[in-house]
């Protein structure tokens, strides 16, 4: 693909990392970024925690100076796609300009979903998935003195902590039975209710948030399902992402919950591929498809498809992990847990050092870990090896997990 172009959409983890891979690879031909936000390409974890704290500026997010990429020829353009043309291979932006593409990959990622209850669009009703979102929340942080947070999953309650630590008070809303539900066991979801109650935040389990209350201008609190109300004068929204498919939808490829590619992440055009968080991948692994939301998913995609457009094509296996920062707590998980029918806990909970071991009709399937690094190593290496040790081994603090790996 000499001297051909490739597009790629989005410049996320993953945009970003396919346009290094590319390079890493040899590719010689022209590599254009498309970047949408009126930033260098950033790193979004640190958003929620280290970010939010008000430890560092800006630019210690970035994932490199703008110098990078004139030295690698990454042409970095600030614009937004809004159409594909696939029969003249030509990608349509905003500014009203026309890119050409031997193949285009797109990495639209997701974007937050909106509350649809009244008052939501006052703002002090804020969200976090972006620099400025983020950027915003500190800076409307340093005023307000309490915090609703609407959702437990992991964003609410890292940003819940973080508010929390900096002396807000803080009321997590949440409509599951449990915090975390569609992602962690219950002994994990347990532990970290607890360690949130502890630090004061209190959480509400079981209810919807129905309304936001003003007084015309402010938000002064939110109405709860059950007929109760709970005072703020911030409300921060985590209850979850929707993929951004509507570009790959109005180009004629099938969608789903996401952009629906083959196990090499390809659509069904040969000449567009789709990654990370809009991706929904066909997975051999796990069987059936997937769509993950992650940095390893991003960067492990990319990595794949830079592999394919450069002549080593490979079915994308890569073993999802994942990880959350709340307080001085640090999350680890290691593999897929959806479907486990039996947990075994490794280590102390009291001592905030453990881990559950998912298993699924006798073999391994997941590992989340609290505080214990070690067991998320192995985790990613032995389900990586598509191996397994026994429930009673994983219990037995005296047996080695390194052995098993021999």
């Amino acid at each position: 693909m000499e001297q051909e172009t490739v597009l790629i959409v989005g410049a996320g983890h993953a945009g970003f990392q396919v346009a290094v891979s590319l390079r890493q690879h040899g590719y010689g031909g022209r590599v254009c970024l498309i970047n949408d936000e009126a930033h260098l390409p950033y790193q979004r974890p640190p958003l929620s925690k280290a970010y939010l704290k008000g430890e560092g500026r800006p630019d210690s997010l970035m994932f490199r100076p703008d110098k990078f990429y004139r030295d690698q020829n990454i042409e970095l353009i600030s614009d937004r796609a809004v159409f594909v043309d696939r029969a003249a291979l030509r990608l349509l932006l905003a500014s009203g300009s026309f890119l050409d593409y031997a193949h285009l990959v797109l990495a639209t990622g997701a974007r937050n979903r909106l509350l649809d209850i009244p008052n939501a669009n006052l703002p002090d009703v804020l969200y976090l998935r972006t620099l400025d979102e983020s950027e915003g929340l500190r800076q409307r942080m340093a005023s307000a003195r309490h915090v609703v947070v609407v959702g437990a999953g992991f964003i609410g309650l890292e940003f819940a902590a973080t508010a929390r630590a900096k002396g807000l008070e803080v009321d997590v809303i949440e409509l599951g039975a449990r915090v975390m539900a569609r992602a962690v066991t219950a002994e994990i979801s347990e532990f970290f209710q607890a360690r949130h109650t502890a630090a004061g935040i209190r959480i509400h389990l079981g209810v919807q948030t129905t309304a936001i209350e003003s007084d015309g201008t402010n938000v002064t609190g939110v109405s709860l399902s059950d007929g109760r109300h709970v005072p703020a004068d911030l409300v921060v929204v985590g209850v979850g992402v929707l993929p951004n498919i509507e570009l790959a939808s109005e180009a004629g490829l099938p969608v789903a919950a996401g952009i629906i590619v083959d196990e090499q992440l390809l659509t069904a055009d040969p000449n567009i591929s789709a990654i990370g968080d809009c991706a929904l991948f066909a997975s051999p692994r796990f069987g059936g498809s997937l769509r993950l939301e992650s940095v390893q998913n991003a960067t492990d995609q990319a990595r794949c498809v830079a592999a394919r457009l450069t002549g080593d094509a490979r079915t994308y296996d890569g073993l999802p992990w994942f990880w959350s920062d709340q307080g001085d707590d640090k999350l680890q998980i290691a593999g897929l847990t959806t479907g486990y029918d039996r947990v075994v806990v490794r280590g102390d909970r009291a001592a905030r050092s453990f881990s559950a071991f998912c298993y699924k009709a006798g073999q391994l399937v997941g590992v989340e870990s609290i505080n214990r690094a070690a067991d998320h190593v192995f985790g990613r290496k032995i389900l990586g090896l598509n191996r397994s040790i026994e429930p009673e081994q994983a219990a037995d603090l005296s047996f080695d997990l390194k052995a098993a790996l021999a």
